[in-house]
């Protein structure tokens, strides 16, 4: 196999492996399994390598919860330019649609590994120096894009129950916290037996928007309450509860009934200033956490959002 060439650590005192290097020479290995050896004696130092380039490697290291995957792209016709290549327009882009997308049925291309990226960065800045202002702003040695804080533990957990939701209008999940703690999760929905909203359970939900000022009531249980049931007073007390959408007056009256301490929040919604206001009175802290302006590791695309649709605000 042709040798892995690495930098050399960015901090750390130990020899490299290859013979009469420095401290600043690259390291050079046989295959990828010594990398890994030796990665994983040092990993209290820092090294970059760009060899690292079909997913069954990549898979190899992804392992260790050292190790972050960074992919940088930019626009085809930005790249042919910085490229200064001699080849044809046509040419570069037969060759990067090669690289990008590979055989039809293969993991192997760039596109096929984009699941494993814990960073990655799109260069379209119009210099070097705006891009590495970018790359200075990501902080990449920041353990949080490797390992979340509670947070974003905790706010990651309640947008995955909130895929669970069968209710026509949104998707709401919640996570009930006590010390650190899950103590129950919900989801918006019918309760339990009855049909899914999603199935017609709900004629509220199913009924558009035209609906909002006829008789029908709305039967779904919100995030927040199937979380509440679930636990129970005792289990609640002092408590924190992360819902990714902010609590609506139904079930901030409940929340603060059942003695939730604190209640962190992502999205928005149409009564915000007045459930703020109830949890002030009651003494309950409410504040809001964005995934957005919090180094991460995941896809928070489907929860970072503002709910302004007023379809959206039924139930």
């Amino acid at each position: 196999m042709t040798p892995l060439p690495s930098p050399s650590p960015i901090s750390g005192d130990d020899k490299s492996p290859a013979k009469d290097s420095t401290e600043h020479s690259p390291l050079i290995f046989r295959n990828p399994a010594e990398v890994l050896e030796y990665v994983t004696r040092n990993w209290r130092s820092n090294f970059v390598t760009t060899e690292l380039k079909t997913r069954g490697v990549i898979e190899m290291f992804i392992k260790r919860p050292f190790f972050m995957l960074f992919s940088l792209d930019g626009p085809l016709l930005e790249r042919y330019r910085r490229s200064s290549s001699p080849l044809s327009l046509q040419t570069f882009a037969a060759a990067d649609d090669e690289q990008r997308f590979g055989e039809r049925d293969s993991s192997e291309s760039f596109n096929g590994m984009t699941d494993l990226v814990n960073v990655r960065v799109d260069n379209d800045f119009p210099s070097k120096h705006a891009f590495h202002a970018h790359i200075e702003s990501l902080d990449l040695l920041n353990p949080l894009h490797l390992r979340p804080d509670w947070d974003m533990y905790f706010m990651t957990l309640a947008s995955l129950a909130s895929q669970r939701s069968n209710c026509m209008k949104r998707r709401v999940g919640a996570i009930l916290v006590r010390d650190k703690r899950i103590v129950s999760t919900g989801y918006n929905g019918t309760p339990r037996g009855v049909r899914n909203c999603n199935e017609g359970g709900c004629l509220r939900c199913n009924s558009g928007s035209e609906a909002i000022g006829d008789n029908k009531e709305c039967v779904c249980l919100h995030a927040e309450e199937n979380a509440l049931l679930e636990a129970g007073r005792d289990r609640i007390g002092q408590g924190t509860l992360y819902c990714n959408t902010c609590p609506c007056l139904k079930c901030t009256i409940k929340i603060i009934q059942t003695g939730v301490d604190c209640v962190v929040y992502n999205l928005s919604y149409k009564v915000d200033a007045a459930s703020a206001k109830l949890f002030a009175e009651a003494g309950v802290k409410l504040r809001r956490f964005d995934p957005a302006q919090h180094h991460r590791n995941y896809d928070t695309s489907t929860i970072d959002m503002t709910l302004d649709d007023e379809s959206l605000l039924m139930g």
